[in-house]
């Protein structure tokens, strides 16, 4: 099959894809060795028809596919998209709306918090995916007939998927369901990250108001070199020396050097001296302004609660027919076990009654769980 790589035949590709109700969209990328992905393959499909975007193409325009995908007649649907939004982010502030991703449709259905694409293809298209061509180089060109089946197989297969998924959600009355993780995956402050934010990836780590003022300081440095030198932010720092240098504050050349994972050397360099001074940075802190630490405290404290919580997540999910992460995650029943209003989408919408009022009636003890048959059951 042959990749569309000028901007006159993917402009008649996207007219013809904007006839159609729906589009199946996927991507191939490659990011190991920069920051941003790399866009190598763009895949769509209609129900008519289906094309590849060769987005390395010498002097491709993409603005017909950004059209598209902004065009709000055109659901364009995913499969745990996250990662394609992101690129189409980056490239051109774009989001593709509306939206449809099958892997949050099948955790409303039943399947389970993170189902694959192959599971459904199987399950849902009859369908068998050749994974062989998953972790090849799709930078490279020409790419192969075994690699543009699987890319053609992306999306081909999906609209299987989306019409069986949506005929299930239609007959159950959960379409609705979907809506509050969809505003996640195509908000833009979900993509627009803050390099100021970056700390929040290590801060599980961190249990000291001091230790987490040298990690802001030292997170935002290396958020901002690793984008600036478009490398992965282990190429600039390895997540374990960032905790060894927050634990340990060293405040000079030699105390930095000394520690086993910071390599022979790296102290002396310029990433070194900016080491420091983020050191100095975040000791200097005031500890008022810093983010609250208490949910150690809040999961210690509550300890109890929260297990039985999760005790009846598990019993209501399957109860329901839905992944647990749907109706909640485990910050949210910690939350819950701390406050009976606590903001949480569990306690709001259509969560509360299926679970959110079970979970405050089980914290006050108006409602008790028992086993029967070898099942957990409510009382």
């Amino acid at each position: 099959m042959k990749m569309i790589d000028t901007t006159d035949a993917l402009n008649k590709a996207c007219a013809r894809l904007a006839q159609h109700d729906f589009v199946t969209l996927d991507t191939e990328f490659m990011r190991e060795t920069t920051f941003y992905s790399k866009l190598c393959l763009i895949q769509m499909a209609s129900p008519e028809e289906d094309v590849l975007i060769d987005p390395l193409a010498p002097g491709l325009d993409l603005t017909a596919f950004f059209t598209l995908m902004r065009n709000e007649k055109v659901l364009k649907v995913l499969h745990a998209g996250r990662q394609d939004i992101e690129i189409f982010w980056h490239h051109d502030q774009c989001i593709p709306a509306p939206a449809f991703d099958t892997q949050i449709a099948a955790m409303v259905c039943g399947y389970g918090d993170s189902v694959s694409y192959e599971q459904l293809a199987h399950d849902l298209a009859k369908a068998r995916i050749d994974k062989s061509s998953r972790f090849t180089d799709w930078s490279q060109r020409p790419l192969s007939d075994a690699q543009l089946h699987y890319a053609r197989s992306d999306v081909t297969h999906l609209r299987d998927v989306y019409l069986a998924l949506k005929a299930k959600l239609d007959e159950s009355g959960r379409a609705h369901w979907l809506a509050d993780e969809m505003r996640i995956l195509t908000s833009p402050s979900t993509y627009d990250m803050k390099p100021e934010d970056a700390w929040h990836r290590l801060k599980g780590r961190i249990r000291k108001p001091r230790d987490l003022a040298l990690l802001m300081e030292l997170s935002t440095w290396r958020e901002l070199e690793a984008r600036e030198r478009n490398v992965p932010r282990s190429r600039v720092l390895k997540d374990d020396a960032v905790i060894d240098i927050v634990t340990a504050a060293p405040r000079s050349v030699e105390a930095l050097g000394k520690l086993r994972s910071i390599p022979s050397g790296f102290e002396r360099s310029r990433a070194g001296t900016d080491i420091l001074a983020a050191v100095e940075a975040g000791i200097a802190r005031d500890p008022k302004t810093l983010p609250s630490l208490e949910r150690s405290e809040r999961r210690n404290n509550n300890s109890a609660t929260v297990e039985l919580l999760k005790v009846l997540l598990k019993m209501v999910a399957e109860t329901e027919g839905v992944a647990p992460k749907v109706l909640a995650n485990v910050d949210d029943l910690e939350a819950i076990a701390q406050d009976d209003a606590a903001e949480v989408p569990a306690l709001n919408g259509w969560r509360l009654p299926v679970f959110g009022e079970k979970a405050l009636a089980l914290k006050h003890g108006r409602l008790a769980l028992a086993i029967e048959q070898g099942k957990v059951v409510t009382r």
